[in-house]
């Protein structure tokens, strides 16, 4: 009977050890999981971010894929409201125009802010100049982004930040090159030439032109990931954005190059499913 009582109370007691290790392992998983929604977010970047010409020919920031409060984009902070974050507050620290080389200023704005959860698209300004030449170099362009995510990182450690890519251009001249609307709006307003300059022309040289913008536009992407690689609280979308095929009803019909309102909420929809904060508590 001894012998039995023992052995018994073994089994009992190495029973109770396997639950208590599974129970620690499940919920150490289930902590993970559940990442508890920020307090407050900043978005960094350019005029995308700005949502410009998508309610007029001004900055719609209403219609933001990142802070917006539109219900027709359903932008990170409204699904983060919808998460739990109730009295989420959202700063919009993006500049219309703005190249990498402005993203710092941003930061620091969003360091001032204590944004806990903070947005960064910038790219496309640096890609779109007025000729080739005059785009920033990667290096630089990797520099500047690094420079930001830096501070932040230092800053505010526990800040997740979360990079969304630099979309196709080239998707973007496609789409739209055969209309005669475009081509005199980006004439008159001389916008993105490097890309956009002689929309209908087929000669070498203008192909080679545009073939490496985007080119440019990939490495810039590469960085991106590189950059957010060395920050442990930093993200990217994978290449979700960058890998999307413009539609003509996602591009604003005042420049017809900017995202439209529906081409706000694609970047939100493709982005957020990839974003920190995308399973909610």
């Amino acid at each position: 009977m001894s012998l039995q009582r023992n052995l018994h109370t073994l089994s009992l007691s190495v029973a109770t050890a396997a639950v208590l290790v599974v129970s620690g392992l499940f919920g150490s998983v289930g902590a993970q999981a559940a990442t508890p929604p920020p307090g407050s977010m900043a978005a960094l970047g350019d005029s995308i971010t700005q949502a410009l010409d998508s309610c007029g020919y001004k900055d719609c920031p209403a219609n933001s894929w990142s802070t917006g409060t539109s219900t027709s984009v359903v932008s990170h902070a409204s699904r983060l409201r919808s998460a739990g974050a109730t009295t989420l507050v959202v700063s919009n620290d993006a500049v219309s125009g703005s190249t990498s080389a402005s993203l710092l200023a941003q930061a620091q704005k969003a360091v001032a802010q204590k944004a806990q959860y903070v947005t960064i698209e910038i790219g496309a300004n640096d890609a779109c100049t007025p000729t080739v030449a005059a785009m920033t170099p990667v290096a630089t362009y990797e520099a500047n982004v690094r420079a930001a995510v830096a501070l932040i990182a230092t800053s505010l450690p526990s800040t997740r930040v979360f990079v969304a890519s630099v979309p196709n251009l080239k998707t973007l001249w496609a789409v739209n090159k055969g209309k005669l609307g475009a081509r005199l709006v980006w004439a008159s307003a001389r916008i993105c030439q490097s890309m956009l300059a002689r929309p209908t022309s087929t000669s070498a040289t203008d192909t080679a032109r545009r073939d490496a913008v985007q080119q440019r536009v990939t490495e810039f992407n590469a960085a991106l990931v590189r950059v957010c690689a060395s920050f442990a609280g930093c993200s990217t979308d994978r290449g979700a954005l960058a890998g999307y095929a413009f539609t003509s009803a996602d591009i604003s019909t005042l420049d017809y190059f900017h995202p439209s309102v529906k081409g706000q909420a694609r970047i939100a929809a493709l982005t957020w499913p990839v974003s920190p904060y995308a399973v909610a508590p």
